[in-house]
């Protein structure tokens, strides 16, 4: 109650200081210009000032403003301050204004304004902005010029076979690398502002007349409902606007990698690009993309069908492979072969701890353990990993502290969470949930577990789609990218729950 009143207080802060804002008007007179803008940046060094004249007209004058290190210095030198100062137009002319904008300056991108929030807002964001006296309005000149990451793969969504190119941290560069891959004027893309002192940009993606209009009022509801004083980075976002904010699954998706966004865009799904992170989110989206793979579209079909089943094992077996272990080895050993029993009955009582809190302690080991070679740099982070599992592993048995087969069902839950790194946050609640469960109440506790998480998975929804079945009917056009990867020519169809189906479509794709 605190906190919410805190951040209310802080909301009403913002919009009193956006609305002196915009209380503040532009003068006629330069002078009076040059001081607003100053007293605004008071304190500011970054922010540049220079005022500029003509040489044929000596009664002209102008004052430009401009953020140090967010523009291109060339073009204000070649293209704003060399004509002003060299035009003869301006020697005699009585709309100085529009013919700076039409005839002297040599920008691409010319905006006329008096409003003081727009102009605060693209000196923060690499314009220069040109005042001239004898005008209450000024001229927003494009002159942004960033410095950025060049494009390289992403780290997290490597491939062997099919395109390399990764999202950076620059807005625009990351919607060029949309609009170079889709050429037609059904793509649409719409800034917003989220942020209320970062004012951050954004903007929304997406394909006119495959996206359902109902989903993208939704998602534009949404995003104009987010009080937050600051947006960093896409997951920001994406803790706003999911349907169950506390559910441990994720109801967005989000990609590195320009390829999967256009083939999401092509499902009918809507992109959301976020100025300053190289994360796009994608919406709706469903349980089954958790184990669906880019790579997967890039390779014969037999290949990604077997790949995609291995990590739909993959991630039943690092939920439930503790579980049963733990089950069977302390309330139904009957089911174990007596060989087996014996091996696991001496290899248990020669060690202190009982096989559930073997398992806690040392999945907490190896969690730790992958945590700190993520953080650490990658040429040591992987190095400590490996040797510390070793390391730690071959000591606990050896000092009598763990017993051989808890290592083994260990090292399976771990590496088998690795082959769905987009479901590692629920797979850790699970896991441990059904771990608890099992030592408590046995193989009744590991059925009661399953039935809560699935009756929570099955009414989650996305943007007003179910997150596990789009469709009543379950028919083998409905399953073509489902479990296994389809044939491309046997994906006629798209999802009806996901598009407005007003464009026919020839392939489909899922990623």
């Amino acid at each position: 109650m605190k906190k919410a009143k805190k951040q209310a207080i802080v909301n009403q802060r913002v919009d009193i200081l956006n609305s002196e804002l915009s209380k503040i008007k532009l003068d006629k007179n330069l002078k009076c210009n040059e001081k607003i803008i100053k007293n605004l940046f008071q304190n500011t060094d970054t922010i540049v000032y220079r005022n500029v004249e003509n040489r044929s007209n000596k009664l002209w004058k102008g004052f430009i403003a401009y953020s140090d290190g967010l523009v291109n210095s060339t073009i204000i030198n070649e293209n704003i301050i060399r004509p002003i100062f060299s035009s003869t137009i301006l020697e005699n002319n009585d709309c100085i204004i529009t013919t700076i904008m039409n005839q002297v300056i040599l920008i691409n991108e010319i905006q006329k304004t008096n409003d003081m929030v727009t102009i605060v807002q693209s000196i923060t964001y690499g314009d220069t902005i040109l005042f001239i006296d004898g005008y209450d309005e000024a001229l927003i000149l494009n002159t942004k010029s960033f410095e950025t990451r060049a494009i390289a793969e992403p780290d997290s969504e490597k491939i062997i076979q099919g395109p390399k190119e990764g999202f950076s941290e620059a807005l625009l560069k990351n919607l060029s690398m949309i609009r170079r891959r889709v050429r037609t004027n059904l793509l649409k893309m719409q800034y917003v502002t989220l942020g209320e002192i970062t004012q951050t940009k954004a903007c929304v993606c997406y394909i006119d007349g495959i996206v359902k209009p109902e989903i993208l009022a939704d998602l534009m509801d949404r995003l104009s409902r987010i009080k937050i004083d600051a947006i960093i980075d896409s997951n920001y976002v994406a803790e706003m606007i999911k349907n169950s904010k506390l559910s441990p699954f994720t109801t967005a998706g989000h990609t590195q990698r320009p390829d999967v966004v256009v083939g999401k865009l092509m499902e009918g799904r809507i992109a959301l690009f976020v100025d300053g992170t190289p994360v796009v989110l994608t919406v709706p989206y469903l349980f089954i993309e958790n184990f669906q793979n880019n790579e997967d579209y890039y390779l014969n079909f037999y290949y990604s069908s077997f790949s995609r089943l291995l990590r739909l094992i993959g991630f039943f077996c690092t939920i439930f492979v503790p579980a049963i272990y733990v089950t069977v080895v302390a309330y139904h050993f009957e089911m174990l072969p007596s060989s087996l029993l014996i091996n696991f009955a001496v290899d248990q009582n020669t060690v202190p701890l009982p096989a559930s809190l073997e398992l806690f302690v040392l999945l907490v080991v190896f969690d730790i353990l992958r945590e700190t070679g993520v953080r650490m740099p990658s040429s040591v982070g992987q190095a400590l990993s490996i040797v510390g599992a070793l390391v730690i592993g071959d000591a606990a048995v050896n000092a009598r502290l763990v017993a051989s087969p808890t290592i083994i069902v260990v090292a399976i839950a771990g590496i088998t969470n690795l082959l769905v790194p987009k479901m590692s946050g629920p797979v850790l609640i699970m896991r441990y949930s059904l771990l608890l469960s099992a030592s408590l109440f046995g193989s009744i506790g590991i059925s009661l577990g399953v039935a809560v998480f699935m009756s929570h998975i099955f009414s989650l929804e996305s943007f007003g789609v179910a997150y596990v079945l789009s469709d009543e009917k379950l028919t083998l056009q409905n399953a073509k990218d489902t479990l296994i990867r389809s044939p491309w020519w046997f994906m006629k169809t798209r999802d009806k729950n996901l598009t407005n189906n007003t464009l026919r479509q020839k392939s489909q794709r899922k990623i």
